[in-house]
């Protein structure tokens, strides 16, 4: 018998995860809710288990075989100002429908009780997290922005350093193919973690938390879509020279697993796995994918800060002006990174709201439905983490378009993967 395309296998994993979440919820079924809630947990946690290690030997492979550090510093600029180009414009997609639907107007919720959240973002958090005080603090911690940050030093010295550094190269290819080889047979349990994580949302959480802040919620949904079915394809067909079809027939895996699991960081080497299957040269996903996972986030650090403001101003009855919208645009551009790619966006929020001197009990206000929130958001963060690589590829003329073009046609565990990983070649 045929086997099951794994897009496929996760669709149905999804479909499962909200018969049985829907279950556990209408029949009051703890056991399942917690059993859902395990599945899912573990099987993020085995992914950002796999995370430091594929990180950073990934990247200091990729800038040794760029063969020159000018090469690689250009595809960074290159990166970067697409980066910025695109979060430009989902913030301004996320500040005018704040503008046209006033989120916060009608609000039935007293501001009185908000609390602000523990978890806050600064601007010194954001300049001086890149930066860690300890390397090993970094790899505990998961920090993947220090670890990008480490590997790209790492991986240029050791490129300077010449033959005398190729010891410590050649072990690097051998950690990476070996974590390369003991992630994908986690990433083939990807159905049964979807079934467990949007199971345990359902169960948890379920729609009725939406109902006074429907607005909102909607406005997020609506921004995050046209951000992904509408500005992403556009980019695509107009900057890239691409076919749109046949970029989402390779990302949606890694999309949909972003959905359900809520965390770029853990859904990073489905990411990765389907930018490369998408043409993109691995030497140069291996830096890119990682990168967009810590800044590329245009669903929490773009729409959602955008109205999420919006909202708290109009709650709080606070009157914003060209300045203050001018202000969140930079923020979302510049501040991406406070983000880190962890499950949630309430560091970026608190950021925004702390620039615009916005009271930070205002995301006290969305805490109830931010698994709501999160779950479209990380979507269109994963999907712009997907899209700036294929479009640079393109247009740096390194995209195999017709891997391209048969992403879709291809699995993205084919069965060769279950056999023999290639390293990133020399």
């Amino acid at each position: 018998m045929r086997r099951i395309p794994f897009s496929v296998q996760i669709l149905l994993g999804l479909v499962l995860g909200v018969a049985l979440g829907f279950l556990a919820r209408a029949a009051d079924l703890t056991w399942l809710t917690s059993t859902l809630d395990t599945v899912g947990g573990l099987f993020v946690q085995l992914l950002k288990l796999a995370v430091p290690p594929l990180v950073f030997t990934a990247i200091v492979v990729s800038v040794v075989s760029l063969r020159g550090v000018a090469n690689a510093a250009r595809l960074a600029v290159k990166t970067l100002l697409w980066f910025a180009v695109t979060a430009l414009i989902a913030v301004s997609i996320g500040i005018g429908l704040g503008l046209l639907t006033d989120p916060g107007r009608g609000v039935n919720l007293d501001p009185a009780g908000a609390t602000a959240p523990k978890t806050t973002g600064s601007w010194i958090d954001f300049l001086t997290g890149i930066v860690p005080t300890n390397p090993v603090g970094a790899f505990v911690e998961g920090n993947v922005l220090q670890i990008v940050f480490l590997a790209l030093v790492v991986g240029a010295a050791a490129l300077l350093v010449g033959d005398p550094a190729e010891p410590f190269v050649a072990l690097n290819r051998s950690l990476l193919s070996i974590v390369q080889k003991a992630l994908w047979w986690v990433i083939r349990l990807a159905p049964i973690g979807t079934l467990g994580l949007i199971g345990n949302a359902v169960a948890s959480y379920g729609w009725d938390l939406l109902a006074p802040l429907a607005k909102f919620t909607t406005a997020v949904y609506v921004g995050c879509a046209l951000v992904l079915f509408v500005v992403y394809p556009v980019l695509l067909a107009v900057a890239g020279k691409l076919n749109p079809l046949r970029f989402f027939a390779g990302a949606w895996p890694a999309i949909e697993l972003a959905f359900v699991s809520r965390s770029s960081v853990g859904t990073m080497p489905v990411t990765q796995r389907s930018v490369e299957r998408l043409g993109v040269p691995r030497e140069y996903a291996s830096f890119a994918v990682p990168f967009g996972a810590t800044t590329k986030m245009d669903g929490c650090a773009a729409i959602y800060p955008a109205l999420a403001a919006i909202f708290v101003a109009q709650v709080f009855g606070v009157n914003l002006g060209v300045t203050d919208y001018l202000l969140i645009a930079f923020v979302s551009v510049v501040g991406s990174a406070a983000t880190a790619g962890l499950t949630g966006a309430i560091v970026m929020l608190t950021l925004t709201l702390s620039t615009l001197g916005l009271p930070l009990a205002g995301a006290g206000l969305l805490l109830a439905i931010d698994p709501i929130l999160d779950m479209i958001r990380t979507a269109t963060n994963v999907a712009g983490q997907a899209v700036v690589p294929t479009i640079v590829a393109a247009r740096e003329g390194t995209l195999d378009r017709a891997a391209y073009d048969s992403a879709g046609k291809r699995d993205l565990i084919e069965p060769a993967e279950t056999e023999r990983l290639d390293p990133v070649p020399a």
